[in-house]
């Protein structure tokens, strides 16, 4: 009865206070007939109150989303999915589901009756602008009585998560790698080898198929010999992404951090295609991407922020640490010339370098500065043999792709080093 007291609406405390008022003229005043409205007027949202706090549905209530995935701009579709596991049919019931800001409204929705095991679905779409992992969650359902008087609210724990990926563009296909190292099409290869097999046929160990024992082998050393596995071969590249607060211009899904996350997840799916082994390297060092596609990659870009760094050093060392990339693709802010020097000297004659440097002088907020520094790094990197792509505000990264199919002037480092 307490909880629902509670649950009276403004309405509700709006009769009881009436009703109230009521009593206390007809006792003052000896008015019989006032006396019989002010018990019906204060009864009415008691009886209410009893009525729906003792109410005992038994709801189940599922989500599916559809799909889990969405990129920026894309629509989802939310179903919910509410059965009534009790012989009793429900009365009037008001569902609001809890979704982000960034999603929308909340959705609300009104049931006038769910009979007895009956089942309903819902369905509304959630859009967002902003990438991001969101919740969606958890479902609350308000029982009210017929007049309006009492809503008693419950909630479901279960919630879902909605990912709003970065935008991805579809590339043309450049020729990268493999040009540095002799040219055709093959790339620097690293090897993944499926098992601990040696190079030529082994002993026979516990547990091998003997369907790989080479028999030629055996009858030469007396003993089972089983023929290593194929061993398989994968491209490596390196992802850079430059995600330095003060290295970007601009706010809002048109910055020049927004492009350069929606160019760096646009060249990590069409390196993937091609099949290449991508890693992903920040300002900060390496991300951990729990596989080789692109969909771990996509994941991890979309939940990517501004970082407070003012230098890219640790990513050019977690690139220097890493090894054995046939590729280094940059997608780059506002740098200085001893930055691009540094970066550059990661580039030899073994590893193609692609460098995405993103004209933040054309953002808003840009200045001269920004712009003379651009022209500096795209010499510098140039000169180090780095191919160039420039992109600029409003500019798509398809439209600037096929840069990064001109070789630049391969030079050697003032230091005395091969660049």
């Amino acid at each position: 009865m307490r909880a629902g007291l509670r649950a009276l609406t403004s309405r509700g405390r709006s009769f009881l206070a009436s009703g109230i008022a009521a009593l206390l003229m007809a006792l003052l005043l000896g008015e019989n007939d006032l006396f019989r409205i002010g018990v019906l007027i204060t009864a009415l949202p008691l009886l209410a109150a009893m009525v729906v706090a003792r109410t005992r549905y038994r709801l189940s209530c599922a989500r599916r989303l559809d799909p889990a995935r969405t990129e920026v701009g894309g629509e989802a579709t939310v179903t919910l999915r509410l059965e009534n596991v009790t012989r009793l049919p429900t009365g009037l019931l008001l569902i609001e589901d809890t979704v982000p800001y960034a999603l929308g409204v909340r959705p609300r929705f009104v049931l006038d009756r769910v009979e007895a095991r009956g089942v309903r679905e819902i369905d509304y779409r959630v859009r967002s602008d902003l990438r991001g992992r969101y919740t969606i969650g958890p479902l609350s359902i308000r029982i009210a009585d017929p007049f309006g008087l009492v809503e008693l609210t419950r909630s479901f724990t279960i919630s879902d998560t909605l990912v709003v990926t970065p935008q991805v563009v579809a590339l043309p296909h450049v020729r990268l790698s493999g040009e540095w190292a002799g040219g055709g099409e093959s790339r620097t290869r690293s090897v993944a080898a499926a098992g601990d097999d040696d190079v030529a046929p082994r002993e026979y160990r516990q547990g091998d198929d003997l369907r790989r024992v080479h028999w030629r082998s055996t009858a030469r050393h007396g003993e089972l010999m089983v023929r290593r596995e194929e061993q398989q071969w994968q491209s490596r590249g390196a992802l850079l992404l430059d995600t330095r607060r003060h290295a970007h211009r601009g706010e809002g899904p048109r910055s020049s951090f927004e492009v350069a996350v929606s160019a760096a997840a646009s060249i990590g799916v069409h390196l993937s295609r091609e099949g290449l082994g991508l890693r992903l390297v920040t300002d900060q060092g390496a991300e951990h991407l729990t596989d080789q596609g692109s969909q771990s990659l996509l994941d991890t870009l979309a939940v990517i922020r501004h970082s407070p760094a003012r230098s890219l050093e640790m990513g050019v060392s977690a690139l220097r640490q890493g090894g054995g990339d046939g590729l280094i693709v940059a997608v780059l802010g506002a740098m200085e010339p001893e930055e691009a020097r540094e970066l550059a000297r990661l580039r030899h004659s073994s590893i193609t370098g692609v460098a995405v440097l993103l004209d933040v002088s054309s953002w808003e907020g840009g200045d001269r500065t920004a712009a003379e520094n651009h022209l500096a790094v795209q010499t510098i990197l140039a000169g180090y043999g780095w191919r160039i792509v420039n992109l600029p505000a409003g500019v798509s990264i398809a439209s600037v792709w096929p840069d990064a199919a001109n070789r630049g002037r391969y030079v050697l480092d003032p230091t005395g080093g091969a660049a």
